[in-house]
């Protein structure tokens, strides 16, 4: 093992420790996660589908979601069993941290509408459609390769007829990501990044 790897670890280790417990108890290695630089908190099981995609239903939409919350409440709420709602991931502002909350191969409760939640991914992000100033270069970066992952492993074409936001969802009564989400930016940015 190298000495980078055996410092990254020793940091970890000792950022968790610092943790509270109640986070320490959900908080999971990023091998714990279906997108390897996320971390794994999960969603009350009362807020998603138990599935087994893509085999149950094919994954072909990728829904760009902004919290109209802080990160913390946002994950928060995927947490409360009462609020019956969640999404996979959540990108954190400041940094481009990012929660993994409901696996993949579960329906996550995001889309407000059952057949586009049965085949996408959700993927909110701590702002507000009405605050340009939380999309920031990380954010968009990681959320871009975090969305440029789930297109090349479910072999989503990486265009805006399949990478969608909230608001394009039919039935949706949400706004987001709003006038201030740089489409032309993001999509070019998850075609740069990605692998396939």
């Amino acid at each position: 093992m190298d000495r980078r790897r055996i410092l990254q670890g020793a940091a970890a280790t000792a950022a968790a420790a610092l943790l509270p417990a109640s986070v320490r108890a959900t908080a999971a290695t990023t091998g714990d996660t279906d997108y390897p630089s996320a971390h794994w908190v999960p969603a009350s099981t009362s807020n998603y589908t138990v599935s087994t995609r893509p085999s149950a239903y094919p994954v072909q939409y990728v829904i760009i979601h902004v919290t109209q919350e802080m990160f913390s409440d946002a994950v928060a709420i995927f947490q409360n069993p009462a609020k019956q709602v969640s999404a996979h991931y959540v990108v954190r502002s400041a940094d481009g941290y990012i929660d993994q909350c409901v696996r993949e191969k579960n329906i996550a409760w995001h889309a407000g509408n059952w057949d586009y939640n049965t085949r996408s991914i959700g993927i909110e992000h701590e702002g507000y459609v009405d605050q340009p100033a939380y999309f920031t270069d990380v954010m968009y970066e990681k959320s871009a390769l975090l969305t440029a992952s789930v297109c090349d492993r479910y072999s989503i074409p990486k265009d805006r007829a399949h990478i969608l936001g909230h608001v394009q969802v039919p039935g949706t009564d949400h706004t987001d990501p709003g006038p201030n989400w740089d489409w032309v930016r993001y999509i070019r940015m998850v075609n740069l990044l990605g692998t396939g």
